[in-house]
């Protein structure tokens, strides 16, 4: 039963007191708590662990706009906007610093260029010189620097502080509740069952990240699923006050993330790499650097594909993600203080993201790949609003 309410927070769409439930609490079905609440729902979120041990908390911390896709780019933008309102209201470290994509090749000038042309007017983004780089970024490589792009649309923040203090903020500022050590064995139309226990509800959200077959693994079964391993490492500098100024990223970004894919430069350039980093590309990696409020540096990372991964790490790898980022930054002394895999759900046919409806009132949402922190909070309010159309 729906009721006539008056929603006066957030964006627009029909208010209800109906019960919803979402399964998982990583990012993705934080997000949707809180548009579900926001819109007068009774939200019960139901996670299997006692906290946040996935993907979301395993990454750089970065809200990452500059790689979306064009048909996704305002959803991301929305998804800033509510993160900026949440860390601030959680008194979170954060900061707005933008990232600069630096070229130390011609062609790599040539995408950053193509970028920001097709670009002017809709995101905020620039070329620098090698001298404006270097006076944003002084750690920086001269050496073979040709310039660089800045963008002033990306967010930092500490993915381990703000999945520690964001069921609080949703439980106090919305009424969201929280089941931790819940795990959900079975969904049907207006029921989660856990054991022994069942929990009913007009809406039911499922968001298995990684653990996509873990309920109606027949549907997911048919999609195009599958599983990304990534290796990352944070490093503590020893240089007392060492600041990078904004997230960092290089030639090797290039081709990998959906906003550069479709500019023709980006063709020739892939084909050099190919030639002279045919290993990096082989593991998936690309460069990218992000620094927390303590001083942490987050390197990374690479990509490893397929429905089973290996378990174990590989050295080799984390060896070769920090070769490629001395070339581009002067690293100063620095102690290695943690290295970790993530793996997250990701669609192998080009997709930004896997909703079906599984059964009446029942919704998988998935497959965001490794941009759930930039595009989790503006999907959900799509979703609760009954405003997402798929693309493609």
């Amino acid at each position: 039963m729906r009721a006539a309410l008056v929603f006066t927070g957030g964006a627009g769409g029909e208010v209800t007191n109906e019960k919803a439930i979402v399964v998982g609490a990583g990012i993705v079905g934080l997000a949707l708590a809180r548009a579900l609440a926001l819109r007068g729902h009774e939200v019960t979120v139901l996670e299997r662990h006692q906290r946040a041990v996935g993907a979301s908390l395993r990454n750089f911390g970065s809200v990452w706009p500059i790689g979306v896709a064009d048909h996704v780019y305002e959803r991301a933008l929305r998804s800033r906007s509510i993160w900026l309102e949440l860390l601030r209201a959680m008194r979170i470290w954060h900061e707005p610093c933008g990232s600069l994509h630096v070229a130390r090749a011609g062609d790599e000038m040539a995408v950053l260029e193509a970028y920001v042309g097709r670009n002017r007017g809709a995101r905020p983004c620039r070329m620098m010189s090698a001298a404006a780089a270097l006076a944003r970024v002084p750690a920086l490589n001269p050496a073979g620097l040709h310039g660089g792009l800045l963008c002033e649309d990306e967010v930092l923040l500490d993915p381990r502080e703000a999945l520690r203090a964001l069921p609080a903020c949703l439980a106090e500022r919305h009424g969201v509740q929280f089941r931790w050590g819940t795990a959900v064995n079975a969904v049907d139309s207006g029921v989660a069952h856990a054991g022994r226990e069942r929990f009913q509800a007009e809406r039911i959200y499922i968001c298995g990240g990684a653990d996509f077959e873990w309920l109606y693994p027949e549907v997911c079964a048919a999609a195009p699923l599958t599983r990304c391993k990534l290796q990352m490492m944070r490093l503590t500098p020893e240089v007392p006050g060492f600041r990078l100024g904004c997230s960092l990223a290089a030639g090797l970004s290039l081709v990998h993330y959906a906003s550069f894919a479709a500019l023709p430069e980006v063709r020739l350039l892939r084909a050099r790499l190919q030639r002279e980093h045919a290993p990096l590309l082989e593991a998936g990696i690309h460069m990218l650097v992000t620094q927390n409020g303590q001083g942490e540096l987050a390197i990374g990372d690479s990509h490893a594909y397929g429905q089973t991964l290996d378990p174990f790490d590989e050295c080799a790898i984390n060896e070769k993600i920090l070769g490629y980022t001395r070339q581009v930054l002067n690293l100063p002394p620095a102690r290695l203080t943690q290295t970790w895999h993530g793996i997250y759900a990701k669609l192998t046919d080009g997709g930004t993201e896997f909703v079906r409806s599984a059964a009446p009132g029942v919704t998988l949402v998935n497959g965001l790949g490794g941009l759930g922190m930039t595009l989790a909070f503006g999907l959900a309010e799509e979703l609760v609003e009954d405003r997402y159309r798929p693309c493609g």
